[in-house]
């Protein structure tokens, strides 16, 4: 409890007060910190227990809504951090990036002949300055120039980088800092974005980033310093890499000397706007390459961008309870109808709701308290503002299975597929029931495993039907014995769709599956003649005898 109190003392007093009689110029830091957690979500900021970061917004400045670069990987997106561009410009597309190795060269070089990083860019304007990093996932330290670095390194654990963060700063109170902590990446690709476990490794994120704050104090650099935390990516399921927004929105979060005190930004912030947003702060001018501009607006004596340039969209109302995933809300039920719940994060909105897959508008039915759904289906939830602003949609499918519904699967465990294997040669390590097109429901492992799923499905109404797998790694789909569907390879979560014309009846649907490493995930979408695109319904799922 000690320890809690003291570090809310210091965040709050290491933060200049936003008052009318603040200095107009803006007050430029000697000490500048990045906090890089990968893979930390601004879901996981918003729900998990985080006194420390919630101090911090409340002292400073944030965006839930920073993007990525895609892909949301990595590599791409730590280099676009500290290099100011995006991959088209820096080269670096993915996680299998090496300098001696890169497909696309940078646009231009600087030292060491890789794209100029904030790293070099201190170097050259402070030639005796203190500048380093300290990085959990060794694949950060082949992204800068080490002779641009006064210390260098690599920690195993996330307590032991937040360890040698306190010391470097307790020793040397260096001019710009940068900690990376990988645990709560390692908390989603093993439990899933959106677990508890998830949660609980934020929160243990939130007590070292404390920790670092208060050496801070101790070296007597708090009153001099901003401190910036930030992501690389977020997640969907036990992956990232793909397009949704759960993947590519990152928090950011900017406290300390000259920054404005609660302030909820709400200009466009880039992941590449944090390297210009250092050199602005050091008062150091940007490379002329670095396509990122300062983040401005969190700064006491820069002006506040107008509604009349451009507003952040509404985030999407929630679905409850909350389903970590690709996309989709929504729960199965057994034996009994769906229950309809959503909410917004801001209680002056106003949500409407459809059932029939069309976009809510103002027109559309309120949402005022959870209903039923007997069958399950497709709701589409949209908040308004009280001037008619519209946000962004959620979509959430709701199955139901009873007595007879459910499909059959065969499971089976590997040395790590680049494809789908022969599953017809092989011998399962198990069979079972489940309920649906997915993974959960077959006790697979976290890794290296495949599945082949089989059933029927009831077609109701002859016509044309897309079928679409959104699958990490690789699947095949077949229906009415074609295949309609190829989604194979190594890959990220990613959707592929194919069409049939099928006749009124039970038809025959197999998925074939395989997970070579990293995350897991599996769906298969529908959709038809009046029948909007969602998850397979489970009540109209039977088992092939």
């Amino acid at each position: 409890m000690k320890r809690a109190l003291m570090i809310a003392a210091l965040v709050g007093s290491m933060l200049p007060l936003n008052s009318p009689a603040a200095q107009p110029d803006v007050q430029r830091a000697g000490h500048i910190i990045i906090i890089g957690v990968d893979g930390m979500s601004p879901d996981g900021v918003r729900r998990a227990k985080t006194p420390v970061m919630d101090r911090l917004m409340k002292n400073g400045s944030h965006s839930m809504h920073a993007r990525t670069v895609l892909p949301s990987s990595s590599s791409p997106n730590w280099a676009s951090m500290i290099m100011g561009v995006g991959p088209e410009m820096h080269g670096i597309t993915s996680n299998d990036w090496e300098r001696d190795e890169a497909i696309l060269p940078p646009a231009v070089t600087g030292m060491e002949n890789i794209f100029p990083t904030i790293f070099g860019t201190l170097r050259r304007a402070r030639p005796t300055a203190s500048i380093g990093a300290v990085y959990h996932w060794d694949g950060f330290g082949r992204l800068f120039e080490k002779s641009a670095v006064s210390f260098d390194r690599s920690a195993a654990s996330e307590s032991e980088a937040a360890m040698i963060a306190v010391r470097t700063i307790k020793e040397s109170a260096p001019m710009f800092l940068f900690v990376h902590l990988d645990h709560v990446d390692g908390a989603g690709h093993g439990y899933g974005h959106g677990s508890p476990e998830y949660y609980t490794s934020i929160e243990r994120a939130d007590s070292l980033i404390g920790l670092i704050l208060e050496a801070t104090v101790q070296a007597k650099i708090d009153s001099d310093l901003v401190v910036i935390i930030s992501a690389d990516h977020g997640g969907a399921g036990r992956g990232h890499g793909g397009e949704t927004l759960e993947e590519c929105e990152i928090p950011f979060i900017i406290a300390g000397k000259g920054v404005r005190k609660d302030v909820q930004l709400t200009q466009p912030v880039y992941i590449y706007d944090i390297a210009a947003t250092v050199a602005f702060i050091a008062g150091v001018p940007k490379p002329y390459a670095w396509t990122g501009r300062p983040v401005l607006s969190a700064f006491i004596g820069e002006s506040l961008p107008t509604a009349e340039e451009f507003f952040t969209p509404l985030s999407a109302p929630v679905f409850e309870p909350v389903v970590p995933g690709y996309g989709y809300g929504g729960t199965l039920t057994v034996d009994g109808p769906a229950i309809v719940a959503v909410r917004h994060e801001d209680p002056s909105v106003v949500i409407h709701y459809t059932l029939d897959g069309s976009t809510p508008m103002l027109s559309s039915p309120i949402f005022t308290r959870p209903f039923l759904l007997g069958d399950g289906g497709v709701v589409k939830a949209r908040a308004f503002t009280a001037d008619g602003r519209a946000g962004r949609t959620a979509t959430a499918c709701y199955r139901v299975s009873r007595p007879g519904n459910g499909v059959t699967y065969a499971y089976f465990e590997g040395p790590g597929w680049e494809k789908l294997p022969e599953f017809d040669g092989m011998v399962p390590t198990r069979t079972g029931a489940t309920k649906e097109f997915r993974i959960e429901g077959t006790g697979a492992r976290n890794e290296n495993f495949g599945l082949v799923i089989d059933g029927f499905l009831k077609i109701e109404k002859a016509g044309r039907y897309e079928f679409v797998t959104i699958s990490d790694d690789g699947s095949k789909l077949f229906v009415d014995g074609k295949q309609v569907v190829n989604n194979d390879g190594d890959h990220g979560p990613r959707a592929r769709a194919g069409d049939i014309e099928l006749s009124p009846g039970l038809v025959p649907i197999r998925a074939l599956y395989f997970n070579g490493g990293g995350g897991a995930w599996l769906d298969v979408l529908y959709k038809g003649p009046g029948i909007p695109c969602q998850v397979l319904p489970a009540h109209l799922l039977f088992p092939r005898r």
